[in-house]
């Protein structure tokens, strides 16, 4: 029996007794058509046919006929064939959004579920568990930001992928998305640039404890507040304050984003023909993230944004991997497995022994300092690429286009300086031994005597 059979069979019994109480005047029709929620005329038709037809008057004539709004059957054949045949893995409320964009689908997003549930495609959710309640967000945006990966199989025919997501905690806005091999201190370096050169800088990121973003000197214990990582180190540099999270719990804002994007993105990854990483990558930036934010993001409780921009753009030389290394005699420095060579510079002589400092950025370059000047910058072969390098087979000094002799002797530069001058006395005649002799230096090694 259906709810609307006992629903009825309560306003039978409800009714006959009111009837009853009308026809002894102990109530008024207009009394007796309130308590029962109708109108007096409805009252009066009701008592009409329960005079004529008895109990069978009472029934409603509703139950058992169609409904004349009910989803026309053709439709509903239509989208169960076409969901056995081409969107079996997909979640109902994605299936739903792909059929409006793809299909020219009018039907609602219950009446398509329902009828999931009635051909056996797909099975009712589990009831959810007690309620709980979640940290509040922060209010504007900018003030904290979520950085995690998921590793899974997000492009068909590859292996598993870490994607690497960087979005806010007042509004669920993702920010930076990509794939890369495994997650590590490079992959976190590009995604903050990815954010602070589009946004500026944050107040505050949420991270696990990965070892790549901080020391836990015991496992599964707290982090280190002494040692940094690099990307500890370079956060600290920014202002940019570190949370450390200690359960998955703790990241339930991150771990619901990727279950949304672990049902979503593999399958719209197919149907947008990708197959290859560097694809996905430029359809991530160019594409989803627009379409994820305007479906997903909500409203921050406050205007504005916590956002700083950086005017000196002091991360373009914090968010990469910085050491210290000590230059060899041969005026080289041992990097990743290569010699990286020093060229010569009007610095000093030479670098032997001098402490230098190597920034490794994301894309594989690496550039030497010495304090705050820029020595090099070498590729990811250690070849040197920077602008300044010589030439192969170009003299330092030499005027292009014009050979190196006819043109005045320069002195090497890793020569003292007073190889490059010449001490010449000034006057021809003999001082007294009483007298100094006064001396003066000229840059032109071929100067004449004055007389």
């Amino acid at each position: 029996m259906g709810t609307a059979s006992i629903h009825e069979g309560v306003r039978r019994m409800r009714f006959s007794s009111l009837l009853e109480r009308t026809e002894a005047k102990e109530l008024t029709q207009e009394a007796a058509a309130e308590m029962l929620g109708m109108s007096v005329r409805t009252f009066q038709r009701w008592a009409s046919r329960y005079e004529a037809e008895g109990d069978a008057g009472l029934s409603d004539r509703r139950l058992g006929r169609p409904s004349p709004k009910r989803a026309p059957r053709a439709e509903l054949e239509r989208m169960l064939g076409l969901y056995r045949d081409k969107y079996a893995d997909f979640r109902i409320k994605h299936f739903h959004e792909q059929m409006q964009k793809r299909h020219d689908y009018v039907l609602g997003y219950t009446v398509t579920k329902l009828a999931l549930h009635a051909a056996g495609l797909v099975m009712k959710a589990p009831r959810r568990s007690a309620h709980r309640k979640k940290r509040p967000r922060r209010p504007m945006r900018g003030m904290l930001l979520h950085q995690d990966g998921s590793r899974h199989v997000w492009i068909d025919g590859l292996p598993p992928l870490d994607l690497i997501v960087t979005m806010d905690d007042a509004t669920s806005e993702i920010y930076s998305m990509f794939l890369v091999e495994e997650e590590g201190t490079a992959s976190t370096f590009r995604a903050l640039r990815d954010v602070i050169s589009e946004h500026g800088l944050f107040c505050a990121l949420y991270t696990d404890r990965g070892s790549h973003y901080f020391h836990t000197p015991k496992a599964g214990g707290k982090v280190s507040k002494t040692q940094q990582t690099q990307v500890g180190r370079a956060l600290a540099h920014l202002g940019i304050e570190h949370i450390a999270a200690y359960s998955p719990e703790a990241r339930g804002r991150s771990e619901r984003m990727f279950g949304t994007l672990q049902g979503r993105l593999p399958k719209d990854l197919r149907l947008a023909g990708i197959t290859t990483v560097e694809a996905a990558n430029g359809w991530l930036t160019s594409h989803y993230i627009a379409e994820h934010n305007a479906r997903f993001a909500i409203q921050a409780e406050q205007e504005g944004t916590a956002f700083v921009a950086d005017a000196h753009e002091a991360w373009r030389e914090t968010l990469c991997v910085i050491e210290e290394r000590t230059v060899g005699n041969d005026n080289t420095i041992a990097w990743n497995g290569r010699r990286l060579q020093l060229p010569e510079s009007r610095l000093r002589p030479h670098f032997v022994k001098a402490t230098v400092r190597l920034h490794e950025y994301p894309d594989g370059t690496t550039s030497v300092f010495l304090g705050p000047h820029r020595l090099a910058t070498f590729g990811t072969d250690g070849v040197q690429i920077s602008p300044d390098a010589p030439e192969p087979g170009r003299v330092l000094g030499a005027v292009k286009d014009k050979p190196l002799a006819g043109r005045a002797k320069c002195a090497s530069l890793t020569a003292p300086a007073r190889a490059a001058v010449e001490i010449v006395r000034v006057g021809t005649k003999k001082r007294a031994s009483s007298r100094t002799k006064k001396l003066t230096r000229r840059a032109d090694a071929t100067a004449t005597t004055v007389a």
